[in-house]
């Protein structure tokens, strides 16, 4: 049995429930939701045990208190099977009385909603889990912390080894718990056989419709080419269409796309509104991402080779780890990740945006002087068009790197970051 690999997510779960009577988590599959879970929950309900699942199904619409049963906290996996376990929760939460009962998980949004009458405000509360950072997979040493970086110190110290083949290698393995210690080709492996998987099983259980394999395979090559963009789907229905000898609408497109975000494997970013200082016009479209950068890899059918030979192509892939790792440290600190893009083109990578209205912006460069000052002029004309007297100065500037051996500030106060080097 392979020793627990601690995740950021598990402090926050337990605060969670502390402060609700259940928690539900969400995420894609094989991300580690249930394990997690299970460090904490004292009593289990599987409902895709195979043995029990059409038992557990019909006892949820019989007596679905039976099933809530347990020493608590009471871990109920892949809720969704059975939908009418929503409103069982949240009554016997009410009627309980006390905190920390129940914790949900799931890897996908229930397809029928209907039988679920309460939103569960203010007896739940959510947590989104994603595929391990670099700093839980125990490939960041961690010595540079993005809570201290809010505090912005006058000084860095952090060294990775992280080297250019490590990151290919990372980019295209993925965070998938699984995969984490195994031999190389095997571990690249598994990122594959997630893919394979939405492909032919995981996407109809979005809304239980049957979807064409080859659709779907080429929507998602389509996606994996515009990672970190904000293309419509008009555009990306015309890039699917050239190989589509069916009819093929962007009506169809929105539901696939659709179906992937329920599933998890789609997390787009929305943008960032900040007050400027002058009248230019924000972008609003959210920028596209998969979940994890392996899913990238997989769908364009790509190794760590691959795109070491190709530097745009790994620059691409690259942002989409590095906005993965942001948003799992995110979290830890209560706060958001964003991107923003003006009319005039100026565009900032990531904008962590934390609930007292602190933030910091980001440009994510996969490495080298010459993106590096890229990165800082952006990040420095953008902050000389923000309106300071309406809202906060940007608490620090990043280069976020994939390659690079240290951190350091610069001396015109930008950090240059090694992804190697950062956590919550």
């Amino acid at each position: 049995m392979k020793e627990y690999k601690k995740r950021i997510a598990d402090s926050i779960l337990q605060r969670k429930l502390e402060g609700k009577g259940a928690v539900l988590i969400e995420g894609p599959k094989w991300c580690g939701k249930t394990t997690t879970a299970e460090q904490i929950a004292k009593s289990f309900l599987y409902m895709n045990d195979p043995k029990n699942k059409n038992q557990n199904i019909t006892m949820s619409e019989i007596d679905p208190q039976r099933l809530l049963k347990g020493a608590t906290p009471r871990l109920i996996d892949e809720w969704q099977i059975a939908p009418k376990l929503w409103d069982a929760v949240r009554y016997e939460v009410d009627h309980r009385g006390e905190l920390g009962q129940f914790i949900l998980t799931g890897s996908a949004v229930p397809p029928d909603t209907k039988e679920i009458t309460h939103s569960g405000t203010g007896r739940f509360s959510w947590l989104t889990m994603r595929p391990m950072s670099l700093y839980e997979s125990g490939e960041s040493t961690g010595e540079v912390s993005l809570t201290e970086l809010f505090a912005a110190p006058s000084a860095l110290m952090g060294f990775t080894q992280m080297n250019i083949d490590k990151l290919a290698f990372v980019v295209c393995r993925g965070g998938w718990p699984q995969a984490i210690g195994l031999r190389d080709e095997i571990a690249l492996d598994q990122a594959i056989d997630y893919y394979d998987g939405v492909i032919h099983s995981d996407i109809n259980r979005a809304d239980n419709i049957q979807k064409n394999p080859e659709r779907v395979k080429r929507l998602m090559r389509s996606l994996a080419r515009h990672q970190g963009t904000q293309t419509p789907n008009t555009v990306l229905c015309e890039d699917i269409r050239v190989n589509d000898e069916e009819s093929l609408n962007e009506e169809t497109i929105s539901a696939y796309i659709g179906a992937l975000k329920k599933i998890f494997v789609v997390e787009d970013m929305p943008a960032w509104n900040p007050n400027l200082r002058s009248k230019t016009a924000i972008r609003t479209s959210d920028t596209r991402y998969f979940v994890d950068s392996s899913i990238a890899a997989a769908a364009l059918g790509i190794g760590p080779d691959d795109l070491i030979a190709d530097l745009k192509t790994f620059g691409l892939l690259f942002e989409t780890m590095a906005v993965r790792d942001l948003r799992v440290y995110a979290d830890a600190l209560n706060g958001e990740v964003y991107h923003f893009r003006d009319k005039d083109g100026l565009e900032c990578d990531a904008v962590i945006h934390l609930r007292n209205g602190s933030y910091g912006l980001v440009e994510i460069k996969l490495g080298g002087d010459k993106l590096i000052e890229e990165g800082v002029g952006t990040l420095q004309t953008l902050k000389n068009k923000i309106d300071t007297t309406k809202m906060k100065e940007p608490s620090f500037l990043m280069v976020l790197t994939g390659t690079g051996d240290f951190a350091y500030r610069r001396p015109d106060g930008v950090y240059v970051v090694p992804i190697g080097t950062l956590k919550n």
